[in-house]
């Protein structure tokens, strides 16, 4: 056929010239024709592939035949120029297009055909340079989209031509360099890298990589990238170590660091670092990565390519290589489980409990032997980690010892304050003393023979309440005198009238005589005085009644120690004190006191903490999410691997430890001092390791041997200015808001007397990342291989010696609880108000659970009146199942103040509901400290299918309260359980619905026909509307499976209650509405807590409209509920919203560790909801599944 015969561009009226050129190659493979037509026709067609985009579209495009053409020709021809001209015409078509056609390529059978040319090719004698650079390009380009090419390519022979191609051709680096390109693709299977690294590749690969060179660098870094994908392979990575290649990558990615000033060359280095990357994957690896020195060559370059921000992503991979080579270190405790022992009345069978009762005392259960010596490849690592823990939702610990602490004066207000217990005897020869009113001095070794003798004090008893406050005292108070029994003066009394809310001064009045050296390690220092008592506080005669109980520290500055007239300083104290406007209401240090001498506690706690004696108010300013600053985790990184670089520059010095209570406080001034042996504490250990530097420890649950979250412990000791590294190293969960601007919060005892009794936020370079610290099987839930994480933060003290409490969130004890209903209690109108506070039941170690009934008096006795009061429908509410979640305590606290208001609003929903409330599901612990369990070891919140009465007494009593309120048909109209959640933003609900939750999990859900009443998502629509805190889109009513025995499912699959809800609070703050971008407040939580009840009239009045007189406009409300944006595409397809979006720099460096945060985060979503599902819920339930 002659060059006449090809279709002309002129000719074609219809079809373009590549469709032409393309019938016209289809008729020569039918015909087998003149090789040279062919040979014109296809350099026509790569001519146009090279020249156009569009003749490169229509060859790929939806039902054009032009690939299976080219394909058929190419398997056919036996011309070299027509296979080369087609190979190329396939580089042009896969190289502008992208991964789409290269897929498109392999969905037309082209891998096969080219492999099959390969062998072919590598057939022939002598082979063609350009078609095996071709055919190599080619399939290097493919591959990747071929999910069987490595087992294609093996079956082939096509390892070994490759591999022997460039072992022949090592100069000729344009051969070599697509054939190392198809190498690295061969060894995405496992098999095949095998098979190549016993044929020798890695020694192949280690003769193309060197020293710092501006020649080739392109072949290097394809090198490097195939080196890295092959030492994946444990095989290959041993081999590597055995021949010495870890210190050969270190030293040639010196020399590279070194030369490359320009940082031309930055993939080359991320490529070497890749291979580090890879071979330190097994342990051989990682020991001679540290026996080469790597853990300090990799931290000097990182710390010299830190100035420049285009090379951070050797940074972070130079991070992650030194973490996982980090030496897995054990917590340096000497078991997991709590450091206070609660003997239970029944020993569950099975479960988490009975494992722990079960346990060899010899055991280990700190960390196993086998921990670090896990030959897990990164994939499997990963599994592991992505895997839920346990028990994702962490709990508080509780840490306090029984040693009451030290009451020094040295010109300042120190030390705690100390009440007797019933069975003490009165101390010396006392002058007059009043009953009850006598404080034992314990004796101070280091003291001289007159600090020795006990002391006493006469107080004069003096009623100066006001409706059950403490009033301020009035200059003729300074006319009321006493007398002081050997060492105890009247400036103790001073000292408590001082710390009380009504009388906050700015500083401490002079007057006092310093008797006694500071020791903190000492139960009490003993202060000398024979001065007169002229001024008394009132708090003081309750402080000294009664149980041993006493307060923490307080450190006051720029108190001047002065022998001047003692009406000179009541005078000072007059003059300083401020007036707390907004001081909080339901708070009384004196009332606090005497609650807490009857809270009983598994350590039995002889110190309050200053916050809780205090009281808190809102600060009067808003706290902004903290902006996290760039490169603050890795930079904290940095720091921990410091200590294993230079390990003399680490102190490590135990400051605090609950596990040794011979442990000796250090002496020196510029030591902080810890404390956490108060009610709700939870410090177990605290390690000085450098001057500023100190890592804490937190106590597990009781009668568990997890949950690290809840933290609240006290501070002191410290220099103003000065900038304090906390490391919190025992923390479980893989992700936390502290990555999301949550910041801890802190009370200075300083700020309180300075009229400014209030929690902030603190801390700066605060992040949350996975340690080097290993967690045992035991602590794991039988996986190996897990580490803790750490929670660091950095706080600089505006005061010298002051006294400061950290806390995970806004403390609230069960004493203030107790104190709080009390004071409630004393305060409404018995007229008005129908309010009564019953004993639900004694927890295990027979503290009281409250219960409160709250409703309006029937307005008369009348039949009618009367019938009304008692047929009102119920509410039930309840809180803090969970310790942890003190949040859910402040919710509640506003709920019952606004219940107990005089607002007309509260007085029609009193008139309109009887409210039944639980406000402290798990008052045990509460009190000592745990995150989520009670004194049993175990969640409450999954206890309530069958609570047993013995081990769950509160839930069992709740549920039968709830049941017989059933029997007697009164079901409640609502029940809410009111909870805390850490990782995700705003206040939202979870609720029930079948039919939901049957679009969410079956396949069929489409032709789903369940009926189903609405109501349920009332109340939350409501209060989107009306509490701006409030998140719709985050509330979810699936129930799922894992939270079947939650309060939330129990009480709406077995009493009946449709309306039933699981409340969930943010721990951190808000992203939309009125406070988005703030951190939360008690102001906003008290707040959701009194819109709860305001959402509650509008329910009643919704479902209640005719009684209510109601627009017609608004009768329709319920049904535009249902209306919400809703993300559901389809009854079965949710789009699940991510719990926080990425930052730029990863939330975790760890090789180890969850890189796959989307999946993690699906796993785990919800911390604290009741129940390990509610969590899954978490996501789901922030899946918006709102329904049409």
């Amino acid at each position: 056929m002659s060059k006449l015969k090809v279709i002309s561009e002129k000719s074609l009226t219809n079809n373009s010239r590549i469709v032409g050129l393309l019938a016209q190659l289809e008729k020569i493979n039918t015909e087998s024709a003149e090789s040279d037509t062919a040979r014109y026709v296809t350099s026509k067609i790569l001519h146009l592939a090279q020249s156009q985009e569009k003749t490169r579209r229509e060859m790929t495009a939806k039902g054009s035949t032009g690939m299976e053409v080219l394909l058929t020709t190419l398997e056919n021809t036996k011309d070299l120029q027509t296979t080369l001209n087609i190979l190329s015409i396939l580089v042009e078509l896969v190289s502008a297009g992208g991964g789409r056609r290269a897929s498109f390529l392999v969905a037309k059978g082209g891998s096969q055909i080219l492999l099959q040319l390969l062998m072919n090719a590598s057939k022939e004698s002598p082979q063609n340079e350009e078609l095996m650079v071709q055919i190599h390009s080619i399939l290097a380009k493919i591959g990747p989209k071929d999910k069987k090419f490595g087992v294609k390519a093996r079956i082939n022979g096509a390892l070994n031509i490759t591999l022997n191609l460039v072992k022949q051709n090592l100069q000729n680096h344009r051969l070599v360099l697509p054939c190392l390109q198809l190498l690295r693709v061969y060894s995405a299977n496992s098999v095949n890298s095998v098979s190549l690294g016993k044929n020798g590749v890695v020694e192949l690969l280690f003769k193309i990589i060197g020293p710092f060179s501006k020649k080739n660098s392109g072949l290097m870094k394809v090198a490097l990238d195939t080196l890295a994908a092959l030492l994946k392979s444990k095989t290959n990575a041993r081999r590597a170590v055995d021949r010495g290649y870890v210190q050969v990558l270190l030293t040639i990615y010196v020399d590279w660091h070194r030369h490359d000033n320009r940082h031309r060359n930055m993939l080359i280095r991320k490529g070497i670092l890749q291979s580090l990357k890879s071979v330190t994957n097994i342990k051989l690896g990682r020991k001679a990565f540290i026996d080469a020195n790597g853990m300090k060559i990799l931290y000097n370059t990182s710390q010299e390519c830190l100035a420049v921000r285009t090379l951070d992503p050797l940074v972070n991979t130079s991070s992650l290589i030194m973490r996982k080579c980090f030496p897995k270190n054990r917590l340096p405790l000497p078991t997991i489980k709590s450091s206070f022992h609660f003997q239970l009345p029944v020993i569950p069978v099975t479960g988490p409990v009975a494992q722990l009762y079960s346990l060899p005392p010899e055991v280990d259960d700190v960390v196993d032997e086998s921990d670090d010596n896990d030959e897990l490849d990164l994939e499997a690592e990963n599994e592991t980690e992505n895997e839920d823990d346990v028990d994702q939702n962490f709990k508080d610990y509780d840490l306090i010892s029984k040693e009451p602490k030290p009451f020094v004066f040295e010109g300042k207000v120190r030390g705690p304050i100390v009440v007797p217990t019933a069975g003490e005897e009165a101390s010396g020869n006392s002058g007059s003393l009043r009953k009850g009113v006598v404080r034992k001095a314990n004796v101070s070794p280091k003291g001289d023979e007159g600090d020795k003798k006990s002391a006493c004090m006469d107080l004069a008893k003096e009623d100066v309440k006001d409706n059950g406050r403490t009033s301020q005292h009035q200059p003729g108070d300074q006319n009321r005198t006493g007398s002081c029994a050997q060492g105890l003066n009247h400036d103790i009394v001073k000292a408590l009238d001082r710390i009380t809310l009504q009388n906050l001064p700015s500083q401490t009045a002079p007057g006092f005589t310093a008797g006694g050296k500071k020791d903190y390690g000492l139960p009490l220092s003993v202060l000398t005085c024979t001065k007169a008592c002229p001024h008394m506080a009132a708090c003081g005669n309750v402080l000294f009644e009664g149980r041993t109980v006493q307060l923490g520290k307080l450190c006051c500055t720029g108190v001047e120690t002065e022998d001047d007239e003692d009406t000179e300083s009541t005078s000072s104290v007059e003059q300083a004190s401020v007036e707390v406007s907004d001081g909080p209401t339901l708070h009384d240090s004196d009332l606090y006191i005497e609650i807490v001498k009857n809270t009983k506690s598994v350590p039995e706690y002889s110190e309050v903490a200053y916050p809780d004696y205090f009281g808190h108010i809102p600060p009067p300013f808003k706290e902004p999410i903290l902006e996290r600053p760039y490169g603050v985790q890795r930079t904290k990184i940095a720091q921990d691997i410091e200590r294993l670089i230079h390990q003399s520059d680490i102190i490590d010095r135990v400051v605090y430890d609950l596990d040794n209570p011979n442990y000796t406080i250090p002496e020196e001034g510029d030591i902080l001092k810890f404390n956490s042996k108060f009610e709700s504490g939870n410090l177990r250990k605290v390690i000085q390791i450098r001057k500023n530097e100190y890592d804490l420890i937190l106590n597990s649950d009781i009668n568990s041997n997890h949950y690290h979250q809840w933290f609240y412990f006290e501070v002191s000791g410290m220099r103003p200015g000065v900038a304090y590294r906390f490391n919190i190293i025992n923390c479980e969960k893989s992700n936390s808001q502290f990555n999301y601007g949550m910041q801890p919060l802190m009370y200075s005892v300083q700020e309180a007397l300075n009229a400014r009794p209030w929690w902030i936020r603190v801390g700066t370079d605060i992040c949350y990342y996975k340690n080097h610290f290993s967690r045992s099987s035991v602590a794991a839930g039988g996986q190996k291989g897990k580490s803790y994480y750490t929670i660091t933060f950095t706080v600089s003290f505006p005061h010298k010696d002051d006294v400061c409490y950290f806390a995970y969130h806004y403390p609230y004890t069960y004493s203030t609880l107790q104190m709080h209903l009390q004071k409630l209690e004393s305060a409404h109108n018995p007229q008005q108000i129908y309010f009564r506070k019953d004993v639900l039941c004694e927890t295990l170690s027979g503290n009281t659970c409250p219960l409160v009934t709250i409703t309006a008096m029937p307005e008369s006795n009348y039949y009618e009146h009367i019938c009304q009061f008692r047929n009102r429908p119920y509410v039930f509410l309840s809180a803090r199942v969970h310790p942890g979640e003190t949040n859910a305590s402040w919710v509640m606290k506003g709920t019952l103040e606004y219940l107990m208001s005089n607002n007309p609003t509260a007085q029609s929903l009193r008139e309109s509901y009887i409210f039944k409330i639980v406000p402290m599901l798990n008052p045990d612990g509460v009190v000592n400290g745990n995150h989520r369990c009670s004194l049993s070891g175990e969640d409450l919140n999954r206890q309530w299918q069958s609570p047993n009465p013995d081990l769950h007494p509160t839930i069992y009593h709740a549920k039968g309260l709830l049941q017989y309120l059933a029997a007697v048909k009164h079901l409640p109209l609502v029940y809410c359980d009111y909870h805390g959640h850490s990782r995700k933003k705003n206040v939202f609900m979870y609720g029930c619905s079948i039919k939901e939750t049957v679009w969410h999990t079956s396949a069929n859900a489409a032709s789903c026909d369940v009926v189903e009443d609405v109501g349920y998502r009332t109340l939350p629509k409501i209060l989107s509307h009306i509490a701006p805190a409030f998140c719709m889109s985050s509330c979810s009513f699936v129930v799922e499976k894992s939270k079947e025995s939650t309060a939330r499912v129990v009480v709406w699959r077995e009493i009946g209650v449709q309306r039933s809800y699981t409340m969930e609070s943010t721990l951190c703050g808000c992203d939309q509405g009125k406070y988005k971008g703030l951190q939360i407040g008690t102001r906003e939580l008290e707040e959701m807590g009194a819109k709860f009840c305001v959402g509650l009239l509008r329910l009643k009045r919704l479902t209640s409209p005719l009684e209510y007189n109601l627009p017609s406009s608004l009768l329709d409300f319920e049904n535009d509920l249902i209306e919400s944006n809703c993300k559901v595409t389809s009854p079965t397809t949710y789009v699940l919203d991510e719990d926080e979006p990425r930052f730029l720099e990863e939330v975790d460096y760890s090789a180890e560790s969850n890189d796959d945060l989307d999946t993690e985060l699906a796993e785990n979503a919800g911390d604290y909801e009741p129940s390990a599902q509610e969590e899954v819920l978490s996501d789901s339930e922030l899946s918006r599944t709102y329904l049409p």
